[in-house]
């Protein structure tokens, strides 16, 4: 499948799963700020009752307390007056009562038949014109008396308590709340006795909000778990985001590893390419050289046969060499016991491939300098593959040397905090800043443009790194491109791994 099928697969899934994500957020946005509604809809509604009952509950007082006073008095003596009048007039009207004697005396005014009920009539407006005034009375006792009260005296605190209870929960709401009362002017004259400073909303109600306004006063609300309330009631969308975040990080990941098999099975592809090259001009040799051998008509003088072996020889290690590296990445992977450590004096084992690499160097034109000026250089590590690493290195400059200009190779050593540096630079071709963190991945080989007579495996570095990673030691490398490389190593000291 084509990359750029994977990806259009992979952005309109990631696209779909976004929009779902986003739909769900929004669905959830929206039940729970229904709820919040509904919730403060509820808690208002209670406290317009709560507000409602206080007055209620003055009110109701109040009368108790007038009719118990001379004004209970009078409206007896009213009211045994009316008795009296009807029961001298109007016998019948005990059993029927006032009103329906008073629809008898208008029948009977209707109809003409007795005067005399006129006159009851006429008592009767009389007693509720004075019975009505005695009600006025009333009233404005209560109206009066009450706008002469503080606010402290005119709210029974116990029962606001039970008031504020009890509405709560006829509207649904069975939460722990806090609350407190205050005059117009923002004073606080009381506070139920758990009460704790609100840190979410405070629902507020006047209390007596006909009153004079210095009179008047609020009560304030509030919720400590109101939060937990809202979401409590929403809690069923919740999983249904986290799936479907789980399954979008899913395809996601499972979006990475289509991609990561892709670039592996190129990177095998091109190994398998490289390999066959890497293979097929030695065999080629030393086939070549086999049916020199063979070849009767060929005169086989001891130079020609020294040469001929020299070759198969050469070329037989060529491919031992290479069988090598891929044989070692395979046993590190396995097993790390293939190590041998012991103590080394780097300076020394640096030294002696320089001396052996130089040859090699000076062929191309070129030059190697050492610079081994660590005092300290005693580490606890394996020979044989320290070696191939300081070896891979420098072979690695030969092979990407400038074709502009003559390979000029250093080689440093210096001491660091505990720690033993060994620095390899070049004047070589360098490599991309975007390259540089893939170089050391297995089977990666950097681009080199038209360069194509540069073969390998890819197996250098990713050698080199497993080896400095197993000494406890790291790797990195600078380079630019066009002006050449250095790569930095740094390994611990006996007694500092």
């Amino acid at each position: 499948m084509k990359k750029s099928t994977i990806w259009a697969i992979a952005a309109g899934m990631g696209l779909c799963f976004l929009v779902l994500l986003y739909l769900e957020a929004g669905y959830l946005e929206d039940i729970v700020n229904m709820r919040r509604q509904q919730f403060d809809q509820s808690v208002n509604r209670s406290l317009f009752m709560v507000a409602r009952g206080v007055e209620v509950d003055e009110t109701r007082q109040a009368f108790e307390e007038t009719l118990n006073s001379d004004s209970l008095a009078k409206a007896d003596e009213y009211l045994r007056l009316l008795t009296d009048t009807l029961n001298d007039t109007l016998p019948e009207l005990n059993h029927r009562g006032v009103n329906d004697g008073v629809r008898t005396l208008a029948n009977s005014h209707r109809s003409g038949e007795n005067k005399q009920a006129l006159r009851t009539r006429e008592e009767l407006k009389r007693m509720y014109r004075g019975r009505k005034d005695l009600l006025n009375t009333v009233v404005y006792n209560i109206l009066y008396q009450n706008n002469d009260k503080p606010l402290v005296e005119r709210i029974n605190f116990s029962q606001l308590d039970r008031h504020l209870t009890t509405a709560l929960q006829n509207n649904g709401i069975d939460l722990e709340f806090h609350y407190n009362v205050t005059l117009s002017d923002g004073r606080e004259i009381f506070r139920c006795s758990d009460y704790v400073e609100p840190t979410t909303t405070v629902y507020h109600r006047k209390l007596f909000p006909n009153d004079n306004p210095a009179q008047s006063g609020e009560i304030n609300v509030h919720f400590p778990d109101m939060h937990k309330y809202i979401f409590a009631s929403v809690r069923f969308v919740v999983p249904a985001i986290i799936f479907t975040f789980i399954l979008l990080v899913t395809f996601c990941f499972t979006v990475y590893t289509i991609f990561r098999q892709k670039r592996l099975n190129e990177i095998k592809n091109d190994f398998i390419n490289n390999m066959t090259h890497e293979f097929k001009t030695p065999i080629s040799t030393i086939s070549l050289a086999a049916q020199m051998l063979s070849d009767p008509s060929v005169t086989k003088s001891e130079s020609m046969m020294k040469h001929v072996l020299g070759i198969i020889n050469d070329e037989t290690k060529r491919l031992r060499f290479q069988v090598e590296k891929i044989l070692q990445m395979s046993m590190f992977e396995r097993n790390g016991d293939a190590y041998k450590r012991v103590e080394l004096e780097m300076n020394s084992v640096i030294g002696d491939v320089v001396n052996t690499f130089r040859l090699k160097v000076e062929s191309t034109g070129g030059k190697i300098i050492p610079k081994l000026d660590a005092d300290d250089t005693i580490v606890f590590g394996d020979q044989m593959h320290l070696t191939n690493v300081i070896f891979n290195l420098l072979d690695n400059a030969v092979k990407y040397k400038s074709p502009e200009r003559d390979l000029e190779l250093q080689v440093a050593t210096h001491n660091s905090s505990g720690r033993l540096v060994i620095e390899i630079s070049d004047n070589g071709i360098g490599i991309k800043r975007e390259n540089l963190k893939k170089i050391f991945e297995k089977f990666y080989r950097v681009h080199t443009g038209k360069r194509h007579d540069v073969k390998g495996f890819g197996l250098g570095l990713a050698y080199v790194k497993n080896v400095v990673d197993f000494h406890k030691g790291t790797i990195h490398a600078d380079s630019e491109l066009g002006k050449g490389t250095r790569f930095i190593i740094s390994l611990p000291l006996i007694g500092n791994e």
